[in-house]
């Protein structure tokens, strides 16, 4: 079953590269969509694959590179689209 969910993720989680880290955790889980920094210093992310793999996605996010500090991982369930066929960092 395909899933889509869109990831704020709040804490220390900018600066310490942790999008390039969700980029690698996509394609771990085979996932597609982005990720991208926002202004008030969260990132997100969002992410379309088999629901499995978008849960196991989650799981690392809520984790994060060595120097993040992820306080809070906010999920919203969003219908898939086949929009994206990788997962790629957004400026």
């Amino acid at each position: 079953m395909q899933v889509a969910r869109k990831f704020s993720i709040r804490g220390d989680v900018q600066g310490v590269g942790y999008r390039f880290f969700a980029q690698r955790a996509a394609a771990k889980h085979q996932v597609v969509g982005y990720v991208r920094n926002c202004a008030d210093g969260s990132v997100e992310a969002f992410a379309e694959g088999p629901a499995t793999s978008v849960e196991a996605f989650k799981h690392d996010l809520a984790t994060g590179p060595q120097w993040a500090i992820v306080d809070h991982v906010e999920e919203i369930d969003l219908e898939p689209t086949g929009s994206y066929s990788a997962f790629r960092i957004e400026r």
